[in-house]
C-alpha cells in the first residue's frame, strides 16, 4: 500500500510543480503549493516519523498563507509577464526534459541513497522545475514559488540522509524566511509603483 501511495504522491507532486509553472494567477499558485506540500509530506515521512515530516506540511502551508496575505496586500491590476504567451511551447518542452532528466538521474540516486525510486524521482522533479522556474521568471511572487519548489525537493532528499531535529527547524526557519522574503519584496514593488 506504501508502494503505490509514493506513486500516487509522485503523480501529485508532477502535477502541482508543472501546474506552478505554467500558472500566472497567484491563486491557483498558492493552491498548487499548497497541494505540493502535501506532497512533500509524504515523501519526507517515509524517512522521518511523521511528527516530524508534519512540520513540514505546517510550515509549508504557513509559507503559502504569508505569500497569500501579501498578494492581497498588493494592487490587484499588476502586469503579467508578456512573454509567457509568447513561450508556451518552450515551457513544456523544458518541463519534459527536466521530467526526463530527473528520472535518469533518480536512477542512480536511488542506489546511492537508498529511496525507493518515487521518492528519489518526486525530490529531483521538484528541484529541476524549481531551477527552470527560477530561471524563466523575474516577477517576485514567482521567484520566491520557484526557491519554495527548489527547497521541497532538497528536504525530501536530505530528509533520508539526516533525521535531526535541529535541521528540521532550521529547514522550517528558511522556509519561512523565504516566505517572508516574498511578502516584503512584493509589497516594496507595490509601493514603488504607487
Amino acid at each position: 500500500m506504501t508502494i503505490i501511495l509514493n506513486w500516487v504522491t509522485l503523480f501529485l507532486a508532477i502535477i502541482t510543480a508543472t501546474g506552478l509553472l505554467f500558472s500566472r494567477d497567484w491563486r491557483w499558485g498558492l493552491g498548487l503549493l499548497a497541494l505540493q506540500y502535501v506532497s512533500v509530506f509524504w515523501m519526507v515521512q517515509t524517512h522521518w516519523p511523521i511528527s516530524m515530516a508534519a512540520v513540514k506540511l505546517v510550515t509549508g502551508w504557513m509559507a503559502c498563507a504569508v505569500l497569500g496575505i501579501a498578494q492581497l496586500n498588493a494592487r490587484a491590476g499588476q502586469e503579467t509577464e508578456s512573454i509567457w504567451l509568447q513561450g508556451r511551447s518552450f515551457h513544456v518542452f523544458a518541463a519534459g526534459m527536466v521530467l526526463v532528466a530527473s528520472f535518469a538521474l533518480s536512477l542512480g540516486v536511488v542506489s546511492w541513497l537508498g529511496l525507493s525510486l518515487p521518492v528519489a524521482w518526486g525530490a529531483l522533479l521538484l528541484i529541476g522545475l524549481g531551477l527552470l522556474h527560477l530561471g524563466i521568471t523575474s516577477d517576485y511572487f514567482q521567484v520566491i514559488v520557484g526557491l519554495l519548489t527548489l527547497l521541497a525537493g532538497f528536504e525530501i532528499l536530505y530528509a533520508a540522509v539526516e533525521s535531526s531535529a535541529l535541521v528540521t527547524a532550521l529547514l522550517a526557519v528558511v522556509n519561512l524566511g523565504l516566505a517572508l522574503a516574498g511578502a516584503y519584496f512584493l509589497n516594496v514593488a507595490q509601493e514603488e509603483t504607487t
